[in-house]
């Protein structure tokens, strides 16, 4: 069974900064992308960031670029986003998300990835 565990969200300032991992286990994402989505409450689920399997391609969301970075670790099977310059605005569930299709696949919507996280609570007080 595939599992896509997050951790590392929180309470936090604004301006402050949270990393957030996602651990992978039941399969080897080492040759998939993987990324970050997140929804507020009462919002659509918006795109954060996605890095394909060597790192070599990395795409964020307006809202959060030059302010969040991602970053994997293959032998470890795990997807990081590091977020400085927190804002209220990110607060937010955050999932991780792994795409399960070919090598060169670098989606950008919710709907082309095959895998989910349970989620993890970010909160960004001002």
């Amino acid at each position: 069974q595939v599992q896509l565990v997050e951790s590392g969200g929180g309470l936090v300032q604004a301006g402050g900064s949270l990393r957030l991992s996602c651990a992978a286990s039941g399969r080897t994402f080492s040759h998939n992308t993987m990324g970050w989505f997140r929804q507020a409450p009462g919002k659509e689920r918006e795109f954060v960031a996605t890095i394909n399997w060597s790192g070599t391609r990395i795409y964020y969301g307006d809202s959060v670029k030059g302010r969040f970075t991602i970053s994997r670790d293959n032998a470890k099977n795990t997807v990081y986003l590091q977020m400085n310059g927190l804002k209220p605005e990110d607060t937010a569930v955050y999932y991780c998300v792994g795409n399960g299709g070919s090598i060169w696949t670098v989606p950008l919507g919710s709907d082309e990835y095959d895998f989910w996280g349970q989620g993890t609570q970010v909160t960004v007080s001002s």
